[in-house]
């Protein structure tokens, strides 16, 4: 009996195991997610269909962060540097030179293309401003040379950030 009684009780603690990994893992990205080329001509659509959230520039969000934390709305700019290992996140801005914006993709649950330096992006979703640890900024600047102009005293970076919901890349001509 208390041979049976072990065995559940091991089969319990895998099965929470594997499952409790399945979610908290998150979804990985393809060889197609990481090297589809970015079309000159249409966009590459992830996520979301991106819908009719009202559009807003980043630099009006930039200077005035807190009024559109927690709000739903539509960006564009160029992203001037992405994730390189699996192309969760990029760096968005106005411009080439202007102050960007990191961009996550809702929940990993899609991907850019790792080469997506450059080009041309339209989103959908929500900005916070929030306070990252030294631990996670170490790990962004660790994982592509993620730069941060502004880091605190010990290490934190308070961060206004962009969760999108749905991602549109256009490559720009040259």
């Amino acid at each position: 009996m208390k041979s049976k009684v072990n065995f559940i009780i091991l089969l319990f603690t895998f099965s929470v195991s594997v499952f409790g990994q399945e979610r908290s893992d998150g979804a990985r990205p393809t060889e197609k997610d990481k090297t589809e080329a970015i079309p000159s001509g249409s966009y590459l659509k992830r996520g979301e269909a991106i819908g009719k959230a009202k559009k807003v520039s980043l630099p009006s969000v930039l200077k005035e962060p807190n009024k559109y934390a927690g709000k739903t709305v539509h960006i564009e700019g160029i992203i001037v540097r992405s994730c390189k290992m699996e192309g969760c996140w990029a760096q968005l801005a106005a411009d080439k030179s202007g102050p960007s914006v990191r961009v996550t993709m809702k929940d990993h649950t899609f991907f850019i293309p790792l080469e997506s330096a450059g080009a041309f992006a339209r989103a959908e979703g929500i900005f916070s401003v929030k306070t990252l640890s030294k631990e996670h900024v170490d790990h962004l600047i660790n994982e592509d040379g993620a730069k941060f102009d502004n880091r605190n005293s010990d290490g934190s970076v308070t961060e206004v950030s962009f969760e999108a919901t749905g991602i549109e890349l256009r490559k720009l001509g040259r």
